[in-house]
């Protein structure tokens, strides 16, 4: 026997067996479609009757209402609740604009208090350049060293060199030393 032979008688056996198959399949399902059909209209019958549902207890209906009733409270608590939140919220949005509003304003006052001092620094600055240096130096030993040393700080180096050299050693010493030290402990980079 040929090899091609066998194959061929296989070949038919399958087939043969596969049509089978398919006659018994369109068989069966040609049963489970009357079946579901059948079911589907009991199902149409069945459910447009209504249901009788038997009372139920005194004491659940009641527990059912009552927690109906505290559910409805909690509700409107809860409603108070966040009305009084977005009352809340709205208050204090309304401080918090006026607070930024305070908070320009008193900026806007500082700098022109700032820009003032600082203009009547350099007047008085300049005048102490202006004065004699013997006179200035005498006012200068009178004044608090720091405060001294504020002001030469911010003279010109000829008005306040002639200043130092008309106070005492020991005072001219002793702003010479606040001087240099104002800025010891700035950041150098």
């Amino acid at each position: 026997m040929n090899f091609r032979h066998i194959l061929a008688g296989r070949g038919t056996l399958t087939l043969l067996a596969l049509v089978l198959a398919a006659a018994g399949a369109l068989r069966l399902g040609h049963g489970i479609g009357s079946a579901m059909a059948l079911q589907a209209s009991e199902d149409t019958h069945a459910s447009a009757e209504p249901l009788q549902c038997p009372e139920p207890p005194a004491a659940l209906a009641q527990a059912l209402r009552e927690r109906d009733a505290a559910l409805s409270a909690r509700e409107l608590a809860l409603q108070d609740r966040l009305a009084a939140l977005a009352l809340a919220d709205t208050a204090l949005t309304r401080r918090l604009e006026e607070l930024e509003a305070a908070e320009t304003s008193l900026r806007s006052t500082l700098a022109i208090a700032d820009g003032a001092a600082e203009k009547d620094l350099q007047r008085l600055t300049a005048v102490y350049e202006a004065m004699k240096p013997a006179e200035a130096a005498a006012i200068f030993e009178t004044m608090a060293q720091e405060f001294a040393a504020g002001f030469l700080g911010r003279m010109r180096p000829d008005a306040a060199a002639a200043i130092l050299a008309g106070m005492k050693p020991e005072t001219a010493y002793s702003v010479s030393v606040l001087i240099a030290g104002r800025n010891a402990l700035a950041p150098r980079e």
